[in-house]
């Protein structure tokens, strides 16, 4: 179950309140992502904030990485738990659908 850049621009554009290319590389979206996080670091740490707990990034997990690669960038590893986090959610939906799928009309509510 292969998810592609494709499949999460639309979400993320949606979800970061950002305009997204409808054709980008994993890396390009990475580093877009990123440098949207800093900017929002720099100028706007509340919507940051807020942006992060909308899309259910686990804090306990950030935190880790962030104190255990300080020499990183925080934008890109924030751009990476984002992008991650689309990445499941995205998956488990299509788990669900498919699961849904197998039950039969006479059996769903």
């Amino acid at each position: 179950m292969e998810v592609t850049p494709d499949d999460i621009i639309p979400s993320l554009s949606n979800s970061l309140e950002i305009e997204l290319p409808a054709k980008i590389s994993y890396e390009k979206l990475r580093e877009t992502i990123a440098a949207y996080v800093h900017s929002l670091i720099e100028k706007d740490f509340n919507k940051l904030i807020s942006l992060l707990y909308r899309l259910d990034i686990n804090e306990t997990r950030l935190r880790f990485l962030l104190h255990n690669n300080s020499e990183a960038n925080a934008g890109t590893i924030i751009a990476e738990m984002i992008i991650e986090r689309q990445v499941q959610k995205i998956k488990s939906r299509r788990e669900f659908q498919q699961r849904d799928n197998t039950i039969s009309d006479d059996e769903k509510w």
